[in-house]
């Protein structure tokens, strides 16, 4: 079902002229007085006149401008490609996103070339990685079920459209022992990425719990990875009553899915839970049919925890994760849950659901119960869940919530990744609103400040050890997991594969912590 590449990444200190390539990629920077030319390896005179004729070209140096150009002989490469960075003082030393991006912006413009240079600012480690990571999640493509049809009514593969396959990071640093491995991690990140946004772009008709769970198990071939599969049968014996709930609409039976990575020395127990709502529909509580144009994203969260568990053990990491994949279709039918009905979440709990719309919270209920019996040293969920983030967020700024030590090594690991999350708080009085007369709890409450209220919810099954609460936080991706607009930077249209990068990052921050 998902066909996972692999970035071949190399670095190379050579002159640029003894590496053939399909295109050198320069950096341009935007001046006070105008686009400037981070010449990088160029020959001084070739860069002085390219310098020269930027202003000519229109080229200003913004950030994910992209301009390809014919290639000079100098440089040994078919075409030369400028790629801005946006705005930069005299002697400024690029940012780890900065170059990111560039170098994102570039290889996902470059479809259909086979080696591409990158010859930006990365005199370092830390920055030839940057560049590195940035080519690795431009190098995507999906063309999903486009037939390739021509004109002529013959039918190929569209070639042109194919990811670039191999790059060389032009850098000093090339034969640095550090960066070997740190390449070796920005290729496992971008494959993981990858596979993220191509799960979130399969089209509903192919993708459903049964067929997410099948694409875990083919995922995790090769890797010391266990795969349980709990199917419609177990989740009634044992009780795990949000997910039944929420897929007794559907002629597809809901799925619960536990991926296992646990190393013999593992220094840590992170457990992670992901809403995986393969179609949201609003069920009973039926969504307007522009609001249902995109809800194949909304099991975003479960291919994310899925997929950063996949790069813990390709890397190897000491760290015990657990990944629990929270799978069911919300579809209305005579066999759907009602407004109303009452609900016995996994451990016992139940939840009055008033709007069946508001079903990722119920089936998470049931994950983070579940994780939460194993004990872990924290939880961690992750899901498309509330319109009320793009409101108060936007679509590209996600929201991270829980226990403050949780919330704020989450805020930590993203900035360190390069993704933005926003803390936000969970206040006490929005818990009132989630009373019901009949459950435990309901499943919908305070309408302002939503994205909160759906937290403070969660929070609920969340299990305690020795009387102590588990550590925990949610992340709220409802907008950043896919992109509706443009491409930008390294992000293509659709899936974006938001999160993955922030929870890796986290993984090894508390490794590092507990060193």
């Amino acid at each position: 079902m998902i066909k996972t590449t692999e970035l071949h990444l190399t670095a190379s200190a050579k002159d640029i002229k003894k590496i053939p390539s399909d295109a050198l990629v320069i950096a341009v920077a935007k001046g006070t007085a105008g686009p400037v030319l981070l010449a990088g390896p160029l020959p001084a005179k070739a860069a002085r006149a390219l310098g020269d004729s930027l202003q000519v070209l229109g080229i200003t140096g913004a950030a994910d401008e992209v301009r390809r150009l014919p290639g000079l002989p100098e440089t040994g490469a078919d075409s030369l490609v400028l790629s801005g960075v946006g705005p930069v003082t005299a002697g400024e030393v690029l940012a780890p996103e900065t170059l990111r991006r560039a170098a994102g912006a570039a290889v996902r413009q470059l479809t259909g070339l086979d080696t591409v240079v990158l010859a930006l600012p990365a005199d370092t480690v830390a920055s030839a990685t940057a560049v590195a990571e940035g080519a690795a999640l431009g190098a995507y493509s999906y063309e999903g079920h486009k037939s390739g049809m021509k004109a002529d009514g013959t039918v190929s593969p569209a070639t042109d459209k194919a990811a670039v396959r191999n790059v060389v990071v032009h850098t000093p640093a090339a034969d640095d022992v550090e960066l070997a491995p740190a390449f070796r991690r920005a290729v496992v990140l971008g494959k993981n990425v990858n596979t993220t946004r191509s799960l979130v772009n399969l089209p509903p008709s192919h993708l459903y719990p049964e067929t997410f769970a099948q694409a875990a198990k083919d995922l995790s071939r090769g890797l010391p990875v266990k795969v349980t599969v709990m199917d419609e049968k177990r989740l009634e014996r044992d009780g795990y009553g949000g997910i039944l709930g929420v897929g007794k609409g559907s002629s597809r039976p809901p799925r619960m899915v536990k991926v296992e990575y646990s190393p013999a020395k593992s220094a840590v127990h992170l457990a992670l839970v992901g809403k995986g709502i393969t179609f949201d529909s609003g069920g009973l509580s039926l969504k307007p049919a522009a609001g249902m144009q995109t809800m194949k994203l909304d099991m975003a969260g479960a291919a994310v925890v899925l997929t950063t568990l996949l790069a813990v053990a390709e890397l190897g990491l000491p760290a015990k994760v657990t990944a629990w994949l929270c799978l069911a279709e919300n579809m209305p039918s005579g066999t759907a849950q009602r407004p109303e009905d009452v609900l016995s979440i996994y451990g016992g709990r139940t939840v009055e659901v008033l709007n069946t719309d508001a079903e990722g919270r119920l089936v998470l209920a049931d994950g983070l119960a579940a994780a939460s019996e194993e004990a872990p040293d924290a939880i961690i969920d992750i899901a498309t869940l509330t319109g009320a983030q793009m409101i108060a967020l936007g679509t590209r700024v996600s929201g991270v919530m829980g226990d403050d030590g949780v919330r704020d090594a989450v805020k930590a690991a993203a900035d360190r990744a390069g993704e933005q999350f926003w803390p936000m708080p969970l206040p006490e009085e929005l818990r009132p609103s989630l009373e019901s007369q009949v459950a435990d709890i309901a499943n919908i409450g305070e309408r302002n400040g939503g994205m909160m209220t759906a937290a403070v919810f969660l929070r609920e099954f969340v299990g305690q050890v020795d009387g102590e609460k588990i550590p925990w936080a949610h992340l709220d991706i409802a907008g950043p997991a896919f992109n509706d607009g443009a491409a930008y930077g390294y992000t293509p249209k659709s899936g974006t594969g938001v999160g993955v990068r922030t929870l890796l990052a986290y993984v090894e921050d508390v490794l590092a912590r507990t060193a």
